[in-house]
């Protein structure tokens, strides 16, 4: 690994506070998340979802005949006295090869076959995204990858024998995305150190170091321990060093100070751009209403989009081309080996096992809990996304303008969530971890709500076995109780969001963002496919999609053990420790 270019980025960015270079990287990394954001709530968990789903409709066939077109049904009534008919209709299926596929089904396939593949770009690409001078390329060129991606919808109807290929689209758009957001992440702990607040936090803490050493071993020019205080303030307890220096209570205090800062800075930059993600998707959103209603909901209308999705995508990831920090804003340092492309990627494999190894394993046992919590959090959270549109579409009969209506809803509240839960946080004096849990816990209420749909009294008593229709209010059988979920699940999703990736920050080694945001990102991408397959797996298997919300509510309750265990003191403790053992050759390398 490359660490030399690392350490000197970040010692060059503790020297001084910077405030036009800040505020320039800043902003440059705030604009690809207005830019990248929009291709999420636009397309992956709004219209491609639909999309795939009518691509397989327009070219599918109705059981148990599978004679007659689905497309042959321009609409479903709202009430039907007989159930199994309706249940019938709901049954479109598509061939793939020689398999028979459910319409809903194909969507989730094609989006668990996207995140298998996103998980091993991840896993290829941490190295790179982690050498300073190659991470803005990597981000650059998987956003181009993902944005044209998006833009080739346009260019492949519903009626062409090549249809399938939009599905290879779909994949690529997602691979472009989630390795562009490895690279975008990286920047996150460097952005924070680059805050003003931080910047004097430091520089007082590293002040009352120098002093302690000073009364301690009278040694006013140890160069060595302030160069290493530089780069790492945090380190000066390491238990094998010789040059271990007693902290004094005012340094303790300070160091307090200083972890403090820097995770409320980490967690207000994390949530900005989250909040400024929801609001370009709202915008997108609003603007993809336009051709969506004018056109009907057609498969058009929705190729349209995705597409739109991708120009916006592309034009606002210039900004962060121009302003993101790139390799020519990293300090040179040693003279580095020769770079080489097969090398990193086959380092980044290597690398990987190193860090799973169970020795490794126990030295981060906090920083590995939550990423066991994550692994079934982020899981849960986009399927309940993707599972809800595809029920909406699927079982409410919601047309395409009532479920953009939706997705505003979701990233107005998210908005919302995302700005209001920190306030909240601060009036409740309550941790970023004791945050997550009640974020999840409110999470879990809305799978469990859609499970009351099988009960009697949700249901038109006249039809028993109709376990779709609904006559009544509750138990999510109304498309007016999916507007109302939206606005829930927006306020708790908003939040979710920048309080996991800010709560992961304080619990990495510094100096090994990209490698450990890589982490993060493969724990994510390696359980996505997990919950869509499993979801698309019981819609074939039952023919209702509502089964699914039973596997929900267990995925998500399932990661709250992980998340109450962790302990964040010790992790952080532990995180700068291995930092130093690695630098000193006592870690991997």
């Amino acid at each position: 690994m490359n660490q030399d270019d690392t350490l000197v980025e970040e010692s060059a960015a503790s020297h001084s506070f910077d405030g036009v270079k800040a505020k320039r990287h800043l902003r440059g990394w705030l604009s690809y998340a207005f830019a990248s954001e929009v291709f999420v709530v636009v397309s992956l968990t709004m219209f491609l979802p639909i999309c795939l789903e009518q691509f397989a409709r327009d070219n599918g066939v109705l059981l148990p005949d599978k004679t007659e077109p689905c497309v042959s049904l321009k609409a479903t009534p709202h009430a039907r006295a007989d159930a199994s008919a309706i249940a019938e209709e709901m049954r479109c299926v598509v061939q793939i090869g020689w398999a028979w596929v459910d319409s809903a089904s194909f969507s989730l396939y094609v989006y668990s076959t996207s995140v298998a593949l996103q998980a091993l770009t991840v896993i290829s690409m941490g190295g790179i995204a982690n050498h300073p001078p190659h991470r803005k390329l990597s981000l650059l060129i998987f956003a181009a990858l993902g944005s044209v991606s998006a833009m080739l919808f346009l260019a492949i109807p519903s009626s062409s024998r090549i249809w399938l290929l939009v599905a290879l689209c779909a994949i690529l758009a997602n691979v472009g995305f989630g390795a562009s957001v490895v690279a975008m992440n990286a920047y996150l702990p460097t952005l924070a150190r680059e805050d003003k607040s931080v910047v004097a936090a430091q520089e007082e803490l590293h002040a009352s170091e120098v002093e302690d050493r000073e009364t301690i071993n009278g040694d006013v020019g140890d160069r060595h321990s302030n160069e290493d205080s530089q780069i790492e303030p945090l380190l000066a307890y390491d238990e094998n060093s010789e040059h271990r220096t007693p902290a004094s209570s005012e340094t303790q205090a300070l160091r307090e100070k200083y972890a403090s800062v820097l995770s409320r800075t980490t967690a207000r930059i994390s949530g900005s751009g989250i909040a400024l993600g929801y609001f370009a998707g709202i915008v997108a959103l609003v603007l993809a209403l336009i051709p969506v209603m004018g056109l009907k909901g057609s498969t058009f209308a929705l190729r349209l989009a995705v597409a739109a999705s991708g120009v916006w995508w592309a034009l606002f990831t210039l900004p962060a081309w121009a302003w993101l920090p790139g390799a020519d804003n990293v300090v040179q340092g040693k003279e580095r080996k020769q770079w080489s492309l097969r090398h990193e990627v086959q380092s980044a494999w290597k690398r990987l096992g190193r860090m799973l190894r169970w020795k490794e394993i126990k030295k981060l046992k906090n920083t590995f809990r939550f990423l066991g919590a994550w692994f079934l959090l982020s899981d849960g959270f986009t399927t309940i996304t993707s599972t809800a549109l595809l029920f909406g579409k699927t079982s409410l009969h919601m047309s395409a303008s009532a479920l953009i209506l939706v997705g505003l809803l979701v990233n107005t509240a998210g908005i919302l969530g995302a700005l209001m839960w920190p306030r909240l946080q601060r009036h409740l004096r309550w941790s970023n971890q004791r945050v997550l849990v009640v974020l999840v816990a409110m999470c879990s209420l809305i799978p469990a709500y859609g499970c009351l749909g099988f009960l009697p009294m949700f249901r038109d008593p006249s039809s028993d076995e109709d376990l779709i229709t609904a006559a009544r209010v509750g138990g999510l059988t109304t498309q007016g109780e999916m507007f109302g979920l939206a606005v829930y699940f927006g306020t708790v999703y908003g939040a979710f969001q920048g309080y996991a990736r800010a709560f992961y920050a304080e619990l990495i080694p510094p100096g090994e963002e990209a490698r450990w945001y890589a982490l993060y990102s493969i724990t994510d991408k390696s359980s996505s496919f997990l919950g869509p397959l499993v979801v698309g797996l019981i819609a074939d298997a039952t023919g209702n999609i509502r089964y699914s919300f039973f596997f929900l509510v267990f995925m998500v309750w399932a990661a709250v053990p992980f998340l109450v265990c962790v302990n964040v003191e010790k992790g952080r403790e532990d995180a700068q420790k291995y930092r130093v053992e690695e630098r000193d050759g006592r870690g991997y390398s």
